[in-house]
């Protein structure tokens, strides 16, 4: 079993247990262990490093050491949580005397950052460590005839880190394949969901979201995945704001994708967090694998 250092980040304590629950649940079953680091603390999330940038390193720093002291890389399930930690290791591997700075302040809680752990979002876990072909060997709930929109988001894949496509990516599709289920094809997957601008521009962010909403239905998706808690909680919980701004109607279910494979995998719903979302995402499920398979979206 392999073992990854896990921080979960902020928004997995309360309002994405779910997403908490399921990536334990569908880790375990895969063969991987997420250990919890001990005492870590908030990356800083976006606005930190516009106040403070060399607190908000360090910050993530602490992360970081935390995992190499325990000789692990660092896994983290929030897109927010691992562009921070990701980037703030390259800016102290490539600036010496930024890592001087920050180390000098980790000493104080007995540690030192040295770049020795690599960082990884949740889904790359999935995507290329453990794999869609030892996924789909472990299925025993096929997802036939289910249509998933796979959303990327923006900072699973910008900035772009080494030479990944950050314009035509299919891993994400791969996952969703493996479970059985179809991915549809949607021109928005990339996009971003509007993020914060929900405080700062509402309207600006509803409309992003409802864009991101019709598209996926125009494409005859049952259901959107996401892999990051603030577009989760954009795409469903604004769900009914949108429909009273814009006249809509949309009622889209809205999981995390370790939802979907847990439910491929024949982990019980209760212990996915399934049940606690907005929009109701079994009633969509049950319908899809009553109903033959539509054609594929060209």
């Amino acid at each position: 079993m392999k073992t990854y250092a896990y921080f979960p980040g902020c928004s997995l304590e309360k309002m994405a247990y779910s997403y908490h629950q399921s990536a334990i649940e569908t880790t375990r079953a895969l063969g991987v262990e997420l250990k919890e680091l001990e005492d870590w603390n908030c990356c800083g999330a976006t606005a930190y490093f516009h106040v403070d940038e060399l607190l908000a390193f360090t910050l993530c720093a602490r992360n970081i050491a935390m995992a190499e002291k325990e000789q692990l890389d660092l896994v983290a399930p929030c897109s927010g949580c691992y562009k921070n930690a990701y980037f703030a290791r390259e800016a102290l591997l490539h600036d010496p005397d930024l890592a001087e700075h920050i180390n000098e302040a980790l000493a104080e809680d007995n540690l030192q950052f040295a770049g020795t752990s690599k960082i990884h979002h949740l889904i790359e876990i999935f995507a290329f460590d453990i794999g869609p072909d030892a996924i789909k060997a472990k299925v025993t709930n096929p997802l036939k005839g289910l249509r998933v929109a796979p959303y990327y988001g923006c900072q699973i894949l910008r900035p772009r880190k080494g030479k990944e496509d950050v314009e035509r990516p299919r891993f994400f599709e791969d996952i969703v394949a493996a479970t059985g289920a179809t991915p549809v094809e949607y021109l928005l997957r990339l996009r971003c969901c509007g993020g914060a601008l929900i405080i700062t521009n509402r309207m600006a962010a509803l409309s992003m979201v409802r864009n991101l909403l019709e598209c996926a239905v125009r494409a005859r998706a049952d259901l959107i995945v996401t892999a990051c808690p603030l577009c989760q909680v954009n795409l469903e919980c604004y769900q009914k704001q949108v429909n009273r701004e814009f006249g809509t109607e949309l009622n889209v279910p809205v999981i995390y994708f370790t939802q979907l494979l847990g439910l491929a995998l024949g982990i019980p719903p209760k212990r996915l967090g399934i049940g606690s979302e907005l929009v109701a995402v079994m009633p969509a499920i049950e319908q899809a694998l009553r109903t033959e398979p539509a054609p594929a979206a060209t």
